[in-house]
């Protein structure tokens, strides 16, 4: 449906473009973390793009999982484990789902973070419904966006530390327990 979108940001970007696909009628495009500022503000206001819509941003983990123990026991002992050889340390994948009602189409822009790099430019100054998007995906992944007007955790207390939609956070750690004064008093 939108092979015309991809083919447009291509022509325009060339080399920036790092993947192409199509999954279950949605073209997918990934592209060089450097250009997404560029590429976005494209998709958004060039006339035959016109993707007003910010659907969503979030993250994937790429992380897979290895199994624990004794071999054949699936979902019994797993842990996340990371081969930063294997993917040139690229761990994150960052998306966002773009929708454009003029045209009736939709695009995920996906780009591809390292685990030791976790900063992405901010796209709330282009529309500013992905502003607590962006600070959901900073709370529960760690991605930094650049630019971003009020990077903050949105659901977790400050002290708090990980990120826990990560693969590698251990789901039965124990974090720090914080007296609010707001709550204490005499009761």
């Amino acid at each position: 449906m939108a092979q015309k979108v991809v083919d447009a940001v291509k022509a325009k970007f060339g080399d920036a473009v790092v993947a192409t696909s199509s999954e279950h009628g949605d073209e997918v495009i990934t592209v060089k973390r450097d250009k997404l500022l560029a590429i976005a503000t494209f998709l958004k206001d060039d006339p035959a793009m016109s993707f007003e819509v910010p659907v969503f941003v979030t993250t994937i983990d790429l992380a897979h999982w290895q199994p624990l123990g004794r071999r054949g026991a699936p979902d019994e002992g797993t842990r996340p484990a990371y081969d930063a050889d294997a993917s040139d340390g690229l761990r994150f994948e960052v998306c966002y789902q773009l929708r454009s009602l003029k045209h009736r189409h939709r695009i995920r822009v996906k780009v591809q973070v390292k685990e030791t790099d976790t900063k992405v430019p901010s796209l709330t100054p282009l529309w500013p419904g992905f502003n607590w998007q962006e600070r959901e995906t900073f709370d529960m992944y760690g991605i930094r966006f650049d630019g971003h007007p009020d990077l903050r955790r949105i659901y977790l207390y400050d002290e708090f530390v990980g990120y826990p939609l990560r693969k590698d956070y251990p789901k039965d750690k124990r974090q720090p327990l914080v007296r609010r004064p707001d709550l204490v008093g005499d009761h």
